[in-house]
């Protein structure tokens, strides 16, 4: 890596702080932050290793707090993540935070509605995905998801228990579909886990 862990992990704890004090200042949602737990992010970067994910895609990067996670982790396997922000104020923080960190050669940041990176991304283009987004658009992206997410791939969903009632209808698209095994995880705001059957 280009930047030592040392510095990495102090542009994580530096985030973490900004974070916490933006979203304690504002109530407008495009301004806020909205990142994840440290936990959250330490989770991410052992299921990426753990499932060899070399081609991760996240949807919703906000100040790119998690997608540094997801970065170091894909990394150091030899993979990358491509992310992807509609917001072009989020863009603009995530990309100076990216060229900090030592990570951005590993990441591509994607400028653009989720919708439209998704149809044009090719079947089965990514090994693992992070969602983090709209929670609304969720059932609508499904089809989607399902289709660019390689068989034996994981995708994560992120808010599953702190918005379980918003996230209700997308969670049973999810277990619904035969293709697909769920499961909850508990830590931080709650983690939908579910993986795409092999074959």
């Amino acid at each position: 890596m280009q930047k030592s862990t040392d510095s990495l992990e102090a542009l994580k704890i530096e985030l973490e702080r900004f974070g916490a004090v933006n979203d304690g200042a504002t109530a407008e949602r495009s301004r806020r932050m909205l990142n994840i737990t440290r936990e959250t992010g330490e989770f991410l970067s052992v299921l990426v290793r753990a499932t060899v994910a070399r081609r991760v895609l996240e949807v919703g990067t906000s100040n790119g707090y998690s997608t540094l996670w997801l970065a170091e982790a894909a990394g150091a396997i030899g993979g990358s993540v491509t992310t992807v922000e509609f917001s072009e104020y989020k863009v603009g923080l995530a990309s100076a935070n990216f060229a900090r960190s030592g990570l951005a050669t590993y990441i591509m940041l994607v400028h653009d509605d989720a919708s439209r990176l998704l149809q044009r991304s090719e079947v089965s283009a990514f090994d693992f995905i992070f969602l983090d987004s709209e929670r609304s658009e969720y059932p609508g992206w499904w089809q989607q998801l399902r289709r660019v997410l390689r068989p034996g791939g994981l995708l994560v969903v992120d808010n599953a228990t702190s918005h379980a009632a918003q996230l209700a209808p997308f969670v049973a698209i999810v277990s619904a579909d035969y293709l697909f095994t769920t499961s909850l995880v508990t830590l931080g705001n709650g983690e939908l886990l579910a993986v795409k059957a092999s074959s």
